[in-house]
C-alpha cells in the first residue's frame, strides 16, 4: 500500500514538473508580448486547463498512454519507473531548452519500463506507438504545408489586381 501511496505521489510530481515544463507553450508568448501580466498568464491558464477536462470527455492522450503497455506487464513497479524515466526526461530538456513533449515523455517512458518488466518488445502495443511516432514527423509536416497554403493565398490575395477585382465586384452589386 506505502508503494501505491509513493505512485500517486511521484504522478503528482510528474504534473507540477508537467505544467513548469509546458508552461512556455502555453503563456510565454502572452507574457512576454504583454498581452497579459505573469499572474495573469498563469490564473488564465489554470483556468483553462481545469474547465477543459469538463468541456472535453474525450481523453485521448491519456488513453493513449494507457494502452502503450499491454495490461498483463502493467505492475506497480512498470508505474513507478515509466514515471521516474519521464520526470528525468522532462527536467533534463526543462534544463537544456530541448523542446519536448511530456506526453511522449510519459509514452516513452511506459513503453520502456514495460520492454524492460517483460524482456521482450511484445509488452508493448505498436499501435500507439507507431501512432505517437508518426506524428512526430507528421505534425510538423502537416504545419509546414498548411502554412505554405495560406502564404500563397495571402501573397496572391493582397495584390493590386485582387484589390481591383474586388472593386469590379463590389460596383456590381451598387
Amino acid at each position: 500500500m506505502s508503494f501505491l501511496i509513493v505512485i500517486i505521489i511521484l504522478a503528482l510530481v510528474f504534473d507540477y514538473i508537467n505544467g513548469f515544463h509546458d508552461a512556455a507553450n502555453s503563456i510565454a508568448t502572452v507574457v512576454s508580448t504583454k498581452v497579459l501580466t505573469p499572474f495573469q498568464a498563469v490564473l488564465w491558464a489554470a483556468l483553462f486547463n481545469f474547465v477543459a477536462f469538463f468541456i472535453f470527455k474525450d481523453h485521448g492522450v491519456a488513453n493513449t498512454i494507457s494502452k502503450t503497455v499491454k495490461s498483463e506487464f502493467i505492475t506497480l513497479p512498470v508505474v513507478f519507473a515509466g514515471l521516474i524515466a519521464a520526470i528525468a526526461w522532462n527536467l533534463l530538456t526543462w534544463w537544456f531548452g530541448i523542446p519536448s513533449s511530456s506526453s511522449h515523455t510519459l509514452i516513452g517512458g511506459f513503453a520502456g519500463a514495460g520492454i524492460a518488466h517483460a524482456g521482450t518488445f511484445a509488452a508493448v502495443e505498436a499501435d500507439p506507438i507507431i501512432k505517437t511516432a508518426s506524428f512526430i514527423f507528421l505534425a510538423p509536416l502537416i504545419g509546414m504545408i498548411v502554412a505554405f497554403i495560406i502564404s500563397l493565398w495571402f501573397i496572391h490575395a493582397f495584390q493590386k489586381e485582387f484589390f481591383q477585382n474586388c472593386f469590379q465586384l463590389l460596383s456590381l452589386f451598387s
